[in-house]
């Protein structure tokens, strides 16, 4: 049963876990559980994904209950008029607060490819790209060349030093720290880390491994690091503001409590 964080007559958010397809991927045809299909059976109506998370990225995921009220909530995601906060522990001690703006190529996800230049007129499934570039070589998606502007907020809100020697210092950084993306890039976050020399603990495809086997031997932690904590928005029927929150996962909540973190309520 999947944690259901808010319903009403149009809408509906889970709380997403880690390791969860929101829906049916190509590259992952051997997955027979997703989302759609699990909140589907669970409410026993159809349901319509206003955005995506990454599969690895748990937390709040917002769903409406009809074809039109999901068209509302499509435009307001692409106009970036929802306020999304995500939570990460990253390699590292970034700076206390900054903003990355570095703009993003679009990558084409094999259907689109399959089918021409743009097919779709869609991002790729966060999914799709990982497994055929694993295949294919990374730029073997960059079919477009073009670069699209990317922004993400950060704040840093706690740090630790570890006694385990990893790359060729005798310790080890890591960073607790809140992201606001400002654009909805595919895979902007997790990216824009990478970019910062800050990667996303339990990131495979742009993370250091050395670091997250570090984190599966320490303290048995074999997912993404990073989670939707909230999401803010005009409410797309009544227009009445509406914020959704999901307190971070429990194996998620367990990293950080043992690295000695506890959260702050938001400010």
């Amino acid at each position: 049963m999947l944690d259901i964080l808010y319903r009403d007559e149009w809408l509906v958010a889970i709380h997403k876990p880690s390791g969860l397809l929101v829906h049916r991927s190509p590259i992952a045809a051997h997955e027979e559980r997703f989302a759609v299909q699990l909140l589907r059976d669970q409410i026993g109506r159809r349901v319509y994904p206003a955005h995506r998370l990454d599969r690895g990225t748990s937390g709040v995921l917002l769903f409406a209950l009809e074809r039109e009220v999901a068209r509302t909530l499509a435009q307001r995601f692409e106009s970036q008029s929802v306020d999304k906060r995500y939570l990460a522990v990253v390699r590292g001690h970034p700076a206390e607060s900054g903003v990355i703006d570095h703009p993003l190529v679009r990558r084409l996800d094999p259907i689109e490819i399959r089918h021409g230049r743009g097919a779709g007129a869609r991002d790729a499934l966060p999914e799709d790209m990982d497994a055929y570039e694993a295949s294919h070589g990374d730029d073997a998606g960059r079919q477009e060349a073009l670069a699209q502007p990317a922004r993400t907020r950060f704040r840093r809100l706690a740090t630790v030093e570890l006694p385990h020697a990893v790359d060729r210092y005798p310790t080890s950084r890591y960073a607790l720290v809140e992201l606001v993306p400002e654009t909805g890039r595919r895979h902007q976050l997790r990216r824009h880390l990478k970019h910062i020399s800050h990667p996303i603990i339990g990131d495979a495809t742009y993370g250091k491994g050395r670091h997250n086997r570090l984190f599966q031997e320490l303290f048995g932690c074999h997912r993404l690091l990073l989670a939707c904590t909230r999401l803010a928005l005009a409410h797309p029927v009544t227009g009445t503001p509406l914020e959704i929150v999901a307190p971070v996962a429990e194996d998620f909540a367990t990293v950080l409590k043992t690295l000695g973190w506890q959260l702050q309520p938001r400010t």
